[in-house]
């Protein structure tokens, strides 16, 4: 009888640490490629292929190069991409869609090495960041659409567990800014906000990777519901460069996305990107170097927001 408890002990012990444990927030899935036909170039294609608007595909080995003199790495992309149809079926929902329209990837492959690796934001984890409740079935559709095309692009492909755990994070996972905007004005209102915000990335350092107006795809679907819906892919050098050093998976979450929407009938413009803290967290930093590089980004960028929604 004792030799029973203890062994129901034991297995209890085990389903627990089992159900504790936390899963990756980011998906890694390298691949041979010895004769180098896997490229950023043939990812594209895939995803094109399944329906994916693709927002940009960016080299940045060679800003790599050119402003930091090195890399360790003989590829390294930042790819971001959506599903027209699947994002707006989550913006009927979801208002904060703008955080993942585009997603991010990273597409990389160290110096000397036959393997390339891809690295995406898991399905919890963006229902996470969006603070979406339970199990939404077409972000889950999404994500299997996503893995379905890695895998078509990289079909020896294998799933590379991280060598670390989700770490609680210290702050707050989206920042958000609001602004006041005249019925009757906001398209001048607006215009004149991103002409001083993007002034403001430039002078602090910031790159525009990429701008989309998800809005317009809302239209042509004649859904209404907003007088503008736009996502800028917002990146810093710097930022990428240090990070990516031991965390090329950090890609999954840049160029980040920062969206600025406005509903019809109302006179309030919400703002809102994913907050560093997510790095942090989900990549477990905890280099000084690493967390010194993201808390000036994230502290320039909230600067830059306080200023021009006041």
């Amino acid at each position: 009888m004792k030799k029973l408890i203890k062994s129901l002990i034991v297995v209890c012990l085990v389903v627990s640490a089992t159900i504790a444990k936390p899963t990756a927030d980011i998906e890694i899935f390298a691949s041979k490629n010895r004769d180098g036909k896997i490229t950023p170039k043939t990812i594209e294609e895939a995803f094109k292929k399944a329906g994916f608007f693709i927002s940009a595909n960016r080299d940045m080995n060679g800003p790599f190069v050119k402003q930091f003199k090195e890399s360790d790495f003989q590829t390294y992309n930042l790819f971001t991409f959506y599903k027209k149809d699947i994002v707006l079926e989550l913006a009927k929902k979801y208002p904060n869609v703008g955080l993942f329209a585009p997603m991010s990837m990273s597409i990389y492959s160290k110096k000397g090495s036959d393997t390339i690796s891809v690295a995406i934001l898991s399905a919890k984890a963006i229902a996470k960041i969006m603070n979406i409740k339970g199990n939404d079935k077409t972000l889950e559709r999404l994500h299997k659409l996503v893995i379905d095309t890695i895998k078509e692009s990289m079909p020896k492909a294998n799933l590379v567990k991280p060598s670390y755990n989700i770490q609680k994070p210290e702050g707050k996972l989206v920042t958000n800014f609001s602004m006041e905007m005249d019925k009757d004005e906001w398209e001048e209102e607006l215009e004149d906000f991103k002409m001083a915000f993007e002034g403001e990335l430039v002078a602090n350092g910031f790159i525009i990777a990429g701008h989309n107006n998800i809005g317009d795809d809302f239209d042509d679907a004649n859904y209404t519901a907003y007088d503008f819906y736009e996502v800028y892919s917002i990146c810093k050098l710097p930022v990428i460069y240090t990070i990516a050093k031991n965390h090329p998976e950090a890609g999954a979450f840049a160029p980040c996305s920062l969206y600025l929407e406005k509903k019809k009938g109302e006179n309030i413009m919400n703002i809102g990107f994913p907050s560093v803290y997510n790095w942090i967290s989900s990549m477990a930093l905890s280099d000084k170097k690493d967390i010194k590089v993201l808390k000036d980004a994230q502290t320039r960028m909230t600067k830059i927001l306080k200023s021009a929604t006041e």
